[in-house]
């Protein structure tokens, strides 16, 4: 029995770029595409449907991508709410990456981009997580979080004057203060 088609929902920037992105990945026959003209759009479809990738992008004029995907977090009358995300974008900053990791967007990819790249990390994405069937609703950017970081020690105590903090100890000075020579 084979696998049913994946549906990945497409929401770029200009529809000559959703155009030819969707072209590139309706190549897998696995995988079904669904372009979107807007926002509004893409919801009212996930309101009905489940998709299985979202790929989004930040140079939208309406929403940045992040905002989008925080309103799909959130959104709990959606059949995809913890759906995969690509997101688009000419540049990331800091800021823009922030944003991205606290809206659970989950990898974000540099234009211009071979189209082919982009398929292959939405094949690479939909192989390595199950979205469907999510118990618990959307788990925020706390999951990215699984591994514990060590306390930060304070600092050895230093001379105002120091610009060096010594980080071993000096093998050079006498450890006992009476055999200096």
């Amino acid at each position: 029995m084979t696998e049913p088609a994946k549906v990945v929902a497409i929401l770029a920037a200009t529809p000559a770029l959703s155009s030819l992105l969707a072209m590139v990945v309706a190549v897998d026959s696995r995988l079904k595409v669904r372009v979107f003209e807007s926002e509004v759009e893409l919801l009212a479809y996930m309101a009905l449907a489940p998709i299985h990738m979202l790929v989004c992008d930040f140079d939208r004029q309406e929403y940045p991508a992040y905002e989008l995907v925080e309103g799909i977090r959130l959104n709990g009358s959606l059949e995809s709410q913890d759906v995969p995300v690509i997101a688009l974008t000419r540049v990331i900053t800091p800021p823009m990456r922030h944003q991205a990791i606290s809206a659970g967007i989950d990898e974000v990819v540099i234009k211009p981009m071979s189209p082919r790249h982009l398929l292959q990390r939405i094949q690479a994405r939909l192989r390595t997580r199950s979205v469907v069937g999510v118990l618990g609703g959307y788990r925020g950017p706390e999951r990215r979080n699984r591994l514990t970081m060590p306390v930060p020690q304070p600092l050895p105590t230093r001379r105002v004057a120091d610009n060096v903090v010594p980080l071993f100890p000096d093998k050079r000075r006498p450890q006992h203060p009476g055999l200096e020579h």
